[in-house]
């Protein structure tokens, strides 16, 4: 089975019941994480969650297999297996488990950096008990859209500004955002059955505070290339001991929005004119369009899977090495910032 975007909801719950593993992919990180846990919830027994990182798939295909046909360590035969992977990491082990004629339990494998052409993807789009799905970031409406649906659902009165300031907040992640919502249903008591109006000061008093206005200039200054910006920037990293981690993820963030503006845009189109229509259809904000407007020219085509793939490298190093998580990040800050400095020729004779 194949999923896109759009019909993943209405797909979702014949997956569940039909499908034994679930690829969700494209740049969109925190839609293809919401749709895995979407499938979780509608298996019949989840069971016990054993998580598997790609990387040790690839070193060992055959751990899969061993996994998915276990039983639970508590006692039972209900398991799932959540595995999260940089593109086709997972590849040898599925195909080991797909070609295994025992029944195994759910595999779930959300990967970064793949898209439904992947060679993962191939092995299960054609197959009754596979699912591909593939996600693109959302824009502001669509998120503001996705905060209000999980607000009605705590019992939490909500109307469209607080829901698009919540999406904002949360970077479009709706993985932040629904944090943010249930901090708020519990702040004010808020159920299903015992709904709450929400107020400005209510999201005032919960809401975490964004880094984003720390992170902003910092991820601008790497990503538009702007040579006298980027030291002062690092050093004001360090000065203010900025969470390393918490940076990687305004520049992923930023690198999906470029990717989905890459999308819309297509080979032959005109940058300026789609940052304009973006910003008056009010999914990009307008304090953000300067700086897009020059990314979107620099991060193009095979430069920006480079950057993707890059930034999703870097992550998977500060987490394994967070004790240099600071010193990492700033060399790979540094070596996105040479390409991004690149000058004219040198960047159209790179974009690909």
């Amino acid at each position: 089975m194949k999923a896109s975007q759009k019909d993943f909801g209405g797909l979702a719950a014949r997956a569940a019941q039909q499908a034994r593993v679930f690829f969700f992919c494209g740049p969109d990180e925190a839609g293809a994480s919401d749709a895995a846990a979407r499938i979780v919830s509608l298996l019949p027994e989840p069971g016990e969650r054993v998580e598997i990182a790609g990387s040790e798939l690839r070193r060992d295909p055959v751990k899969l297999g061993d996994e998915a046909r276990s039983n639970s360590l508590f006692g039972g035969t209900s398991r799932h297996i959540w595995i999260r992977a940089q593109g086709d990491e997972a590849h040898d082990a599925v195909q080991i488990l797909l070609e295994s004629d025992v029944d195994s339990c759910p595999v779930l494998i959300v990967a970064t950096g793949a898209t439904d052409k992947s060679r993962t993807a191939r092995l299960l789009a054609a197959r009754p008990d596979g699912l591909v799905a593939m996600f693109y970031p959302p824009d502001l409406s669509a998120v503001t859209g996705a905060v209000r649906t999980m607000a009605n659902g705590a019992g939490l009165k909500m109307g469209s500004d607080l829901a698009e300031r919540i999406a904002r907040a949360s970077g479009l992640d709706t993985r932040l955002a629904r944090s943010e919502v249930t901090k708020l249903a519990l702040y004010l008591d808020a159920s299903a059955e015992t709904p709450r109006p929400v107020s400005a000061a209510d999201l005032d008093a919960v809401g975490a505070a964004t880094e984003d206005d720390d992170f902003g200039p910092l991820v601008d200054a790497v990503l538009s290339g702007k040579r006298q910006a980027i030291g002062p920037e690092l050093k004001r990293m360090r000065d203010q001991n900025i969470n390393a981690v918490g940076l990687l993820l305004a520049f992923e963030r930023r690198a999906a929005q470029l990717a989905g503006l890459n999308a819309r845009l297509g080979t032959n189109g005109d940058p300026g004119a789609l940052i304009d229509a973006e910003a008056a259809a009010r999914r990009i904000f307008w304090k953000d369009k300067p700086a897009l407007g020059v990314q979107l020219r620099i991060w193009r085509g095979n430069r920006l899977q480079r950057l993707v793939a890059r930034l999703v490298a870097m992550h998977q190093s500060l987490l394994a090495n967070s004790q240099d998580a600071d010193l990492l990040l700033a060399e790979g800050l540094v070596e996105i910032a040479r390409i991004s400095t690149l000058d004219g020729k040198q960047r159209i004779k790179r974009t690909g």
